[in-house]
């Protein structure tokens, strides 16, 4: 299957909200944790702000997308989620790929993200992607851990930041 990744427009939105919460399903099922939150809504997605690409189909349906958030100089690999009818077709390695790509040229020299340490498709599939785990240094990063700690997310799995470099910008 082909996808097209292309950025995100508004009637995209709600769809997010639907791809999110399926592909949660897979980590929900390995997890089994009490009570798991929904996908943000399109409104609350919006409010973040940053970059959003989506992963088009043949027929123009949304199957995965990924947000990079944008903080203090820095870019946020914050989800990538994709439909499991169309996981391991590369569909999520491609919005990875379009990310670090996406925050280049928006001027980044570096992608970060915060996942789990043993879940195959988290840190295994970022480090196959350029990611290296690396110690939270700044007040965003630090603001991650203590909302995954007050969230509990800890008591699923080790928890590890990860960053890659981008590179020089294309912007210069």
């Amino acid at each position: 299957m082909s996808v097209q990744i292309r950025p995100a427009v508004a009637a995209d939105l709600p769809h997010l909200e639907r791809v999110e919460n399926e592909a949660d399903a897979l980590l929900v099922d390995l997890l089994q944790p009490d009570q798991w939150h929904p996908a943000p809504t399109d409104a609350e997605r919006l409010a973040d702000g940053g970059i959003i690409l989506v992963a088009e189909g043949e027929d123009s349906a949304v199957v995965g997308f990924v947000h990079v958030l944008e903080f203090d100089g820095g870019a946020h690999l914050e989800q990538v989620s994709v439909l499991p009818a169309f996981g391991g077709r590369g569909i999520g390695r491609a919005l990875v790929e379009a990310a670090k790509d996406a925050a280049r040229n928006a001027g980044y020299d570096r992608l970060t993200l915060r996942t789990f340490a043993d879940v195959p498709w988290n840190a295994p599939f970022y480090a196959s992607a350029g990611f290296v785990i690396e110690e939270p240094t700044d007040d965003f990063h630090r603001m991650l851990v203590e909302t995954e700690t007050r969230l509990g997310l800890d008591r699923f799995g080790l928890r590890v930041q990860m960053g890659v470099d981008l590179g020089a910008s294309r912007r210069d």
